[in-house]
């Protein structure tokens, strides 16, 4: 990496390191994850954030390793659903994969050689009893044993240790006022912590790249409802996927702000995740991460410095900042996660019934997915409102991306007069006109 792509880097993550600090994360890393050779490069970027200020806590789930445990023994796997059956024998083997799992969690941050990223680096790792849980009992006839659910989360102890500076490592198992213990789902038990913390987010480090459409493209976003829906198709989503995003749409709607779901094989993709604005993986979230809405005052130096490269090369009319204050009103933009980064203004004429569609731009990093087009869109509909039946676009570049909209090649003389009268000639911008139904 060169020092100036560093740099720029350190820039863009600057921002969220700033945001993070001092806030609760709960990460949950699967049994599958805990079992690789990767493991100890996962425990370096939650090493990171925990050396960047954030508080995490870390929830690990047990499957294959309570599977190997039950084949080694000849004890068969029984499964109601996603649920398992635990019975005395195979409560033994959860014991002994707990044990492994959180051992190997340790180690990996305990690591600290000169030639890691974890150098120098002093992490205390706390485990404990932190969930009391109840048995999941008979179901449809049938008896779950020592299968269990969370009946409550010590938020006391979990808050102790994270205050002490450790890293809180939470395990898949709860104990009873009567000392039993019960085999937990980690996906529940790190909805249910990160609920009970009032945490800031929930991590998935899934077995996948993230929620999928149809098509096998990722979803960037999605909320508890469009999660819930996404889930039931079995087919689309595989099963380790599938229980983060019913977790994830668990824990936001009990009131932690965000959950991510993101591919733990990729190298870094938890750091990309969380300090970059693009992102990896799939957002879960109540608010939206990117919207289009109308500009506000505060916007007015992000849409300047948006549209000044355009400006400068003659795209686009140079308008001076007290221009734009004039004009705000008449801007929509696209804001991803409080960074303006795409604006299009519409102005009106009413007494002809046409609109002009003026200063339509997106920031170069973001020229994808439709971004233009969502504004268009926009912009039509509040033409429509105003009850406007034209709307037409003057420009030197981008007729092509008009003229895909359903917007025509026009002439000048189509204006309405006080557009024709102050059209530069020496631009030549071309007219396009749209009929709005």
């Amino acid at each position: 990496m060169s020092a100036s792509s560093f740099v720029e880097s350190l820039r863009v993550a600057a921002p969220y390191i700033h945001a993070h600090r001092g806030a609760t994360f709960v990460v949950l890393v699967g049994g599958e994850a805990v079992r690789t050779e990767r493991l100890p490069s996962l425990m370096h970027d939650v090493a990171l954030l925990h050396g960047l200020g954030v508080r995490v806590v870390l929830v690990h789930g047990t499957r294959p390793q309570i599977e190997r445990r039950l084949e080694t023994r000849k004890i068969a796997s029984r499964f109601v659903g996603d649920a398992r059956v635990t019975d005395r024998a195979t409560l033994a083997c959860v014991h002994e994969a707990v044990g492994d799992a959180r051992a190997r969690i340790e180690a990996a941050l305990s690591m600290g050689a000169v030639n890691t990223p974890m150098a120098n680096a002093r992490i205390r790792v706390m485990s404990g009893n932190f969930v009391t849980a109840r048995p999941i009992g008979v179901r449809d006839g049938v008896d779950y044993l020592f299968t269990g659910e969370v009946r409550r989360v010590d938020t006391i102890g979990i808050e102790r240790g994270l205050d002490a500076g450790a890293i809180v490592v939470v395990s898949p198992l709860g104990y009873s006022p009567t000392g039993e213990s019960f085999n937990l789902a980690s996906h529940d038990v790190a909805a249910d912590v990160a609920v009970a913390l009032k945490a800031s987010k929930l991590v998935g480090l899934i077995e996948g790249r993230g929620a999928l459409d149809a098509r096998r493209r990722l979803i960037s976003q999605l909320t508890p409802n469009e999660a819930d829906a996404l889930a039931t198709k079995r087919n689309r989503q595989g099963a380790d996927v599938r229980k983060h995003i019913l977790a994830a749409a668990r824990a936001v709607r009990g009131g932690v702000p965000r959950a991510h779901l993101v591919d733990r094989r990729r190298d870094g993709a938890l750091i990309d995740e969380l300090f970059t604005r693009e992102g990896t993986g799939t957002l879960v979230t109540q608010e939206a991460y990117e919207d289009v809405r109308r500009a506000r005052i505060d916007d007015l130096g992000s849409l300047a410095t948006l549209l000044r490269p355009l400006e400068d090369q003659g795209i686009l009319v140079r308008r001076s900042r007290e221009r734009l204050e004039m004009e705000l009103d008449r801007f929509m933009v696209i804001d991803r996660d409080g960074l303006v980064i795409g604006c299009a203004a519409l102005e009106a004429f009413p007494d002809v019934s046409m609109g002009e569609l003026y200063c339509v731009a997106i920031h170069d990093r973001y020229r994808e997915v439709g971004r233009g087009e969502a504004l268009v869109d926009r912009l039509e509909a509040r033409a429509r409102e105003q009850g406007l039946e034209r709307l037409f676009v003057l420009t030197t570049r981008s007729a092509h991306f008009f003229q895909e909209r359903g917007f025509v090649p026009a002439s000048v003389r189509q204006l309405p007069p006080s557009r024709r009268a102050s059209y530069d000639k020496t631009r030549r911008s071309r007219v396009l006109i749209k009929e709005l139904a």
